[in-house]
This record gives structure tokens, C-alpha cells and sequence, in this order.
């Protein structure tokens, strides 16, 4: 017949079972209690008994008129006792009637552990700086590169003044970096490039050339998202003073935060 609203849930009911390890007696436990006989159905070798004649029920006192064999097979139904599953009908379950912990809305989802998370992310903060004006660097001198200009800096956490990366989110993050010198009258046999982070390298690579030497690294670190700083420092030894190249496309440090 028409109904207004959902269409009602299907509804099955079945009825609680229990079968019994018989010997050579007249007593047994019942699993849930009972009024009495009339309650359960009592099977006896596939053969139904028949309530008071064959036996009595009360409580949890199963007690039968005559003595059974281990040999036989005993089992009964509970007919007071009746178990009901329910299959809801399509669209009629919404957030409310989970029971998932977290957030339930459009944009997160239910994982398996039965909580609810959000899908992906941002790789936040984030930044990419260049142009160094250290000028002249000294033979055999290590000096952190002086990048005054930032091509995008998402939580401002780059400082132009102190050359800095100084994220207020911890996790981990990747670091890119890249130095050209512009040693191409001289030859060098050491070239270095270290991402620091407070002061000490965790990604380090090493080069030498006598052509506008260049050399990368990349690395991860784990940052606590208030007092750690990454910065780039890089070494030379050519035979005299020599300047870092300043194009964006030669010469910067970038990272951003990993998704985890």
C-alpha cells in the first residue's frame, strides 16, 4: 500500500537455539530462563517431545521424564525468545545514526577503524626564496646564503633579513636547494651545499668544476613548528674570492610541509 516517507525497514525475526551435550540423565541448563515448559520446543533425535508428558521447564531447570544416552541428539527453541535483525532500506541512514567518532560532513570520510578523517591535505607551509647577495665570497669560506627574495611564502615563516625557514606547524618537510658560482675563471675542487637545519646539515652534496660551478641537495627533516629553522649554506675553494649566482633559476632553497 502507498506510504509518506521512507519506505519501513525489513524486519526478520528468527528464534534462539541451543543444543545440548546429552548423557545418561534427566537434568539440564538451559541457556535463558523460562516460565515454564511450554516456552521451549524440546527435540529429542529430530523427534519433538511433547510439553509436562516428556518434560518440565522452569528458570534454567530443564528436567525430562525418562533419562537420555550420550548417543542421543537433544536440542531446543526458545518460543519466548525471538532475535529480530533489521535491513534498512536504501537512504534511509544519515550521519546521525552512526556511531563513528570525528567529524561527519561532506568533506571527510569513515575509515575502518570506524572514525571519521579527513581526505588528503595541503603541503603547507610552504616557500621558495633566491637571490643572494653575499657578494664576494672568501676561498675556503662556509657562509649561509643571504636569499632576499621570496618567490612565495604561504605562513610568512621565511625571514628576508635572517634567511630563515621557521614554520609554526610541526611535521616533516622536504627541502630543495640549488648554488651557482661563478667561478669560471678559476678552478675548484670542493664545491659544497648543506640544508641546515638549526645550524646543522641534514642534506649535503658536493661538487667540483671551473665553469659557473653548480650543486643540489635535497632532503627531509622533522621540524617541531616553533623554534626549528632550516637555511642553506654552501663552500668553495677557488683560488680567490667568487660571487654566487643570483637568477631564481640558478641560485634557492624551497620546502614545504609533507602530507602524513
Amino acid at each position: 500500500m502507498p506510504f509518506i516517507g521512507n519506505q519501513p525497514a525489513l524486519s526478520y525475526t528468527s528464534f534462539a537455539k541451543q543444543d545440548f551435550t546429552t548423557s545418561a540423565t534427566t537434568s539440564y541448563t538451559l541457556d535463558n530462563p523460562v516460565a515454564n515448559e511450554n516456552e521451549i520446543a524440546l527435540f529429542i533425535n529430530f523427534v519433538r517431545q511433547e510439553p509436562t508428558t516428556a518434560y518440565t521447564a522452569s528458570g534454567t531447570s530443564l528436567t525430562l521424564t525418562s533419562a537420555t544416552s550420550a548417543s542421543d541428539d537433544m536440542y531446543c527453541v526458545f518460543l519466548g525468545k525471538a532475535v529480530q535483525t533489521v535491513n534498512p532500506p536504501n537512504g534511509s541512514v544519515g550521519l546521525s545514526q552512526l556511531s563513528a567518532t570525528g567529524t561527519k560532513d561532506a568533506t571527510t570520510f569513515l575509515r575502518g577503524d570506524n572514525t571519521f578523517a579527513t581526505a588528503g591535505g595541503d603541503n603547507t607551509p610552504a616557500f621558495m626564496a633566491y637571490n643572494p647577495q653575499n657578494g664576494a665570497v672568501a676561498s675556503a669560506t662556509n657562509v649561509v646564503l643571504s636569499l632576499n627574495t621570496e618567490l612565495f611564502d604561504t605562513d610568512s615563516a621565511y625571514d628576508t633579513s635572517t634567511y630563515k625557514f621557521t614554520p609554526q606547524v610541526a611535521g616533516h618537510y622536504f627541502f630543495y636547494a640549488n648554488v651557482r658560482w661563478q667561478g669560471s675563471t678559476n678552478s675548484a675542487t670542493r664545491l659544497n651545499l648543506d640544508i641546515t637545519k638549526n645550524g646543522s646539515s641534514f642534506a649535503n652534496s658536493r661538487n667540483s668544476n671551473s665553469d659557473y660551478a653548480t650543486t643540489n641537495a635535497t632532503g627531509v627533516c622533522y621540524l617541531n613548528g616553533s623554534t626549528d629553522y632550516v637555511q642553506l649554506e654552501s663552500y668553495h675553494n677557488f683560488a680567490g674570492s667568487t660571487g654566487i649566482t643570483t637568477a631564481l633559476n640558478n641560485t634557492y632553497l624551497g620546502g614545504y610541509k609533507l602530507i602524513t
